[in-house]
C-alpha cells in the first residue's frame, strides 16, 4: 500500500483535516519497465470530491511531480479538491532543442498517453480515492501544460475530462521552435530543406493543442505571466481565440510582471490562486 508522504502532509496543514490521506509513488502505468508513479492528496470526508490531475513542467526533458508544482497543492486542497501529481515518461536530451528530432515525435505521443493513462486510473479508483469520476480536471504548468490540452483535446475531445488548466503553455510547436532564443540557428538551418523537414513540421503540427481546437474542447483557463521570455505570452492568448472562435469556453489570465514558472512569483503576482479556485468552482458547478 502506499504509504503517507510526510513532506506532502505538511505542505497542505493548513487545509487538511484529521482524517485527509496523503499518498506517495502510487504506480498507475507502467511504460517498458518503467513505472509511472503519482503523489496524491485525498480531503478528508466521504465525497466524491472534484479530482486534479497535475503535470509538471521541464521542457520535456527533465523535472517531476513534487518540484515545480507545489504552489499548487495547498488552494486545491483548500478549495476541496483531491490531487494527483504524476510523472511522465521525458524526452532524451537537454533542453527544448531536442523537439526537432524524429525521436521527439515519439517521446512526445507517449507522454501525452500517459496523462492519459493517469486520467484513466483515477477514474477507474473513484471508490478508492472518494472522488466523482465526471468532475476530473487537468492542469499543467509549461510542457505539463501543452500535455494536459493535448490529452483533453485529440483525440477524445471533450469526453475525458470536465476543464483544463494550462499555465504558460507551448501551444503552438512550431511557432515557439520558429522564434525561440533557446533553438540554435544552426540547428533550425541544418533541418530547414533536408528530408526531416517535412516530417517533423508535420509532427510538431499534429502535436500542437492549436490544431485541436474544437466547439466540443473542455473549457480551458490560461494563465500567463506577461513578462514570461521563454514561452510567449501570445502562445497563450492566441490559443484562447481559437477556442473561442471554434465555439469552446476559454478564459486568459495574465499575471501581470509574471516570468516563466509559478515558483518564482512572488506574493503580489499569486492572485492567479483564488482566480483559478473560482474558475474552477463556477465551471464544475
Amino acid at each position: 500500500m502506499p504509504r503517507v508522504f510526510s513532506v506532502l502532509a505538511i505542505l497542505i496543514a493548513g487545509a487538511s483535516l484529521a482524517g485527509a490521506r496523503a499518498l506517495q509513488d502510487v504506480e498507475f502505468a507502467k511504460a517498458g519497465s518503467d513505472r509511472l508513479l503519482m503523489d496524491a492528496y485525498i480531503p478528508d470526508g466521504a465525497g466524491p470530491f472534484p479530482a486534479a490531475i497535475i503535470v509538471h513542467g521541464g521542457a520535456w526533458v527533465t523535472g517531476d511531480k513534487r518540484g515545480t508544482v507545489q504552489p499548487l497543492f495547498q488552494p486545491l486542497a483548500q478549495g476541496g479538491f483531491a490531487w494527483f501529481s504524476i510523472n511522465y515518461r521525458l524526452m532524451r536530451g537537454t533542453d527544448p532543442s531536442s523537439l526537432i528530432s524524429p525521436a521527439s515525435i515519439t517521446a512526445l505521443t507517449g507522454a501525452i498517453e500517459d496523462v492519459r493513462a493517469a486520467t484513466e486510473f483515477v477514474r477507474a479508483h473513484a471508490a478508492e480515492y472518494s472522488i466523482d469520476p465526471q468532475r476530473i480536471v487537468l492542469i499543467g504548468e509549461s510542457a505539463g501544460a501543452h500535455l494536459v490540452s493535448m490529452a483533453a483535446l485529440k483525440p477524445n475531445a471533450g469526453g475525458n475530462v470536465r476543464a483544463v488548466v494550462a499555465f504558460y503553455s507551448p501551444s503552438d510547436l512550431i511557432g515557439l521552435i520558429e522564434n525561440s532564443n533557446r533553438i540554435p540557428p544552426a540547428l533550425r538551418q541544418a533541418v530547414k530543406g533536408s528530408p526531416f523537414e517535412a516530417i517533423l513540421t508535420a509532427g510538431l503540427r499534429d502535436l500542437s493543442p492549436r490544431t485541436w481546437v474544437g466547439k466540443s474542447a473542455p473549457p480551458f483557463l490560461m494563465i500567463h505571466g506577461t513578462a514570461d521570455m521563454l514561452v510567449p505570452l501570445q502562445q497563450s492568448i492566441d490559443m484562447c481565440a481559437a477556442l473561442v472562435a471554434s465555439g469552446a469556453v476559454c478564459d486568459l489570465y495574465r499575471v501581470d510582471g509574471a516570468g516563466h514558472g509559478m515558483q518564482w512569483w512572488n506574493a503580489s503576482q499569486n492572485a492567479y490562486k483564488p482566480r483559478m479556485m473560482t474558475w474552477l468552482s463556477e465551471t464544475l458547478r
